[in-house]
């Protein structure tokens, strides 16, 4: 069978216990994400970084797609977690870059006063798969030389 897309265990976190993402509905279009460790999330104070929640997972994907990460729609409220990015991108490069070999994970704040424990195995967010454009005259030629936060490097 010809892989299109899908989701792996990335290095280092193959004997973890890590679970590949699912729908979990016939007519859902994110795939639920679990957390790969305990971790904490520490309440929010003015010019701290955000915290990366690690999946232990990587992407795989045709060259015309992307794979947006979103926070669960309850996160906010009953967590108060919020994406720091607000949607991530994970693009097709990123795929078994030498510096984490594709590790996605999810950058939180916590805007809740008390700090938050997150549970590994624990649903984080959500992956979509979709298709993308490029403009008339595309030039792009470079290649990914890193992991996360790497595309203008």
């Amino acid at each position: 069978m010809e892989k299109l897309r899908g989701f792996e265990i990335a290095k280092g976190f193959e004997n973890k216990g890590i679970n590949l993402p699912e729908r979990k509905t016939k007519f859902s279009a994110g795939y639920d994400i679990e957390a790969a460790e305990d971790i904490t999330i520490p309440s929010f104070k003015k010019g701290m970084a955000p915290t990366l929640i690690k999946t232990g997972l990587k992407a795989y994907m045709q060259d015309d797609e992307v794979l947006f990460l979103y926070n669960r729609s309850s996160n906010p409220k009953k967590k108060g977690l919020i994406l720091a990015n607000s949607v991530g991108v994970v693009d097709k490069d990123y795929y078994g870059n030498p510096d984490n070999d594709g590790h996605i994970m999810f950058a939180f704040y916590n805007i809740k006063e008390e700090d938050i424990e997150i549970k590994k195995g624990e649903c984080i967010g959500q992956g979509v798969f979709q298709k993308y454009l490029i403009v008339d005259n595309d030039t792009s030629s470079g290649m990914r030389m890193g992991g996360f936060g790497s595309t203008g490097n």
